[in-house]
């Protein structure tokens, strides 16, 4: 088994999708450099998620929407937890979504962004990073339909409008001899199409293999790590894998920092059938096709899942 690809976005597609594509497939992890996302907005961005994250816990909680799973806004600590763990995650975070014209048909399906009044920049610097994610996005599902033999296009019809969510992350710093090693974010699938994670410089992102271990991503500065969620592995009958990762704390000096992260979880549309490729079965005897459900329908199965529905 090869490792982990590292590839260009910069270059054709055609000559790196089948690189993408295997390493989707062996891991269902990748990471890629050149992806077009300016720096001088990661750093902006950045600068602004540590200054939410700095204001008064009073102040962060006034964003918080009860019953709103989360979708939107902060959501604080001790709020979400892996499926099938049994402690909640060492996180807290701020969820930015699409935002949609009014009378939109999509719009019963996504709530509109809440914006902290305290940083003026925020809204327009996240919708700027927004749209850049999805760009980048765009792009690594094309390669991905030429890794799997479809149209380049195949699935931008797909994503349009889709119900993806940008989230803006923060693991506080641990104390004590037991923050080397300890566990931040319990291991988990995600639940969408593709995530686009940036800031996992720092060590700590682990995949399992299938081999049952535990396996560290290195990621060069700047670069985003690229895995495939569920809703993608379903589509593809597990081609394309969704494979459990956990973020463990870092040994040495960086175990006592906080950790922050900017993930893009990019969602089919919500009225989007995932109904198995059927490219995806040939000469693969035994595996079946899991029935055909709307990406609505199974992100709320899902979300029920983990304590955010």
């Amino acid at each position: 088994m090869s490792d982990i690809a590292t590839v260009s976005l910069a270059r054709p597609l055609e000559d790196v999708a089948s690189e993408l594509g295997r390493s989707f497939e062996d891991y269902g992890f990748a990471v890629v450099r050149d992806h077009g996302i300016p720096q001088d907005l990661i750093d902006r961005a950045e600068e602004l998620a540590k200054a939410f994250f700095a204001l008064p816990d009073e102040t962060k909680r006034r964003y918080h929407i009860p019953g709103g799973g989360g979708s939107r806004g902060y959501t604080p600590f001790g709020t979400e937890r892996a499926k099938g763990a049994e402690v909640h995650d060492l996180k807290e975070f701020w969820h930015v979504g699409r935002e949609l014209p009014a009378g939109h048909p999509l719009g019963e399906f996504m709530k509109a962004n809440v914006w902290p009044e305290e940083l003026p920049e925020f809204r327009e610097t996240f919708l700027a990073l927004y749209g850049a994610f999805e760009k980048a996005g765009g792009r690594v599902l094309e390669a991905i339909a030429l890794h799997l033999g479809l149209a380049r296009d195949f699935f931008a019809a797909s994503v349009e409008d889709g119900n993806s969510v940008m989230r803006l992350l923060r693991y506080p710093p641990i104390e004590g001899k037991e923050a080397e090693g300890a566990i931040r974010a319990a291991a988990h699938g995600d639940i969408n199409t593709i995530t686009l994670l940036l800031g996992a410089e720092e060590a700590g992102l682990e995949l399992l293999t299938t081999q049952g271990e535990w396996k560290a991503i290195a990621v060069p500065d700047g670069a985003l790590v690229i895995n495939i969620g569920d809703m993608l592995d379903r589509l593809t009958a597990g081609k394309l894998r969704s494979t459990t990762h956990r973020v463990v704390n870092p040994r040495g000096e960086a175990a006592y920092r906080a950790r922050y992260s900017m993930p893009f979880f990019l969602h089919f549309r919500p009225d989007y059938v995932i109904e198995t490729l059927p490219s995806c079965l040939e000469g693969r005897d035994g595996v079946e096709a899991p029935p055909p459900i709307s990406s609505h329908e199974f992100l709320l199965q899902r979300l029920r899942e983990i304590n955010l529905a």
